[in-house]
């Protein structure tokens, strides 16, 4: 799909600045100092300050980087879905443009672990390590029981009429999650998740799942880099609900499988499970977790 509005009619950034890529400005906020540096990659319908909270635990030992994917949250608007090679130069670029020096340790969550993977596919030199928030893999189906199939996800999101009917919820949960962020930074966030603009990117981001599996099964594996994976396998109420028990099951042992493959994979891996948190939640329920498994990943990748 693609965005119409113009970048004056988007919500102004409550802290961080911009840095023009191309011609098009992306929202940059860095904190911190000393390297490898820290970049998180935001799940779909998530924006880089959503990982406010952790970015600060990092940015107490290291620099720490969150963003804006062109086309969502503060960045201008860009066409959309976009294919994970496009995102992945764009955020190279980015890195370039702000004089942050690689090699980076990339910290995706959700639908960042796409564009992470594209990351250290096309510039495995600029990777130091990897921490995998409950992330998407492109092995994603042959792990997963079919009703969880990335093309059956694809058809599972909701539509605006859903999320229109959801929005009180989603303030109030949002409200809930953000509590202890800075009023100055709470308030204008919830506001710009609420916009129409966020939600139709949200939508559109999430439209070609099984496509950008396909582009990342063309190239190479992840580098042999320190890589932590922190599985959620938390009971999700509202997806009970809609969900077998079994099939339940099925994707609790599948995604346990899944990145223990991942891990396995690399010469220093390791796969953490968090069973007392969901995967919209981890970084909100356990930011001592997220936290911990980047200062490990950060001291492993420092090493000769």
């Amino acid at each position: 799909m693609t965005n119409n509005i113009t970048p004056s009619a988007r919500p102004a950034p409550p802290l961080g600045g911009f840095q023009e890529i191309d011609g098009r400005r992306l929202f940059v906020h860095r904190s911190g100092s000393g390297g490898p540096a820290v970049v998180f990659l935001p799940g779909a319908s998530a924006v880089g300050l959503d990982y406010f909270g952790v970015q600060q635990g990092v940015s107490q030992f290291t620099t720490a980087v969150v963003y804006d994917r062109g086309g969502t949250g503060y960045s201008d608007p860009l066409p959309l879905p976009r294919t994970a090679a496009a995102v992945a130069t764009e955020l190279h670029e980015l890195l370039r443009s702000q004089d942050i020096a690689g090699p980076y340790v990339l910290v995706p969550h959700s639908l960042g672990g796409f564009y992470a993977h594209r990351f250290a596919q096309l510039y495995p030199r600029d990777v130091a390590g990897l921490v995998w928030l409950d992330a998407l893999h492109r092995d994603w189906d042959n792990f997963l029981p079919p009703a969880m199939h990335l093309a059956a996800c694809e058809q599972m999101a909701p539509d605006l009429e859903q999320l229109e009917q959801m929005r009180p919820a989603l303030r109030e949960m949002r409200g809930e999650l953000l509590a202890d962020y800075p009023e100055h930074v709470r308030e204008p966030l919830i506001d710009a998740h609420e916009s129409d603009e966020w939600i139709h990117v949200g939508i559109a981001e999430r439209g070609t799942l099984a496509e950008l599996a396909t582009e990342l099964r063309a190239g190479p594996n992840i580098p042999d880099v320190p890589v932590v994976a922190l599985t959620v396998l938390g009971i999700d109420p509202a997806q009970q609900a809609l969900t077998s028990e079994r099939t339940l099951q099925e994707m609790h042992d599948g995604k346990t499988r899944m990145d223990a493959a991942l891990v396995n994979a690399v010469s220093h891996g390791e796969q953490r499970i968090l069973s007392d948190t969901l995967h919209h939640r981890l970084c909100f329920d356990r930011p001592d977790a997220v936290v911990q498994a980047i200062r490990d990943v950060v001291a492993r990748a420092a090493r000769p």
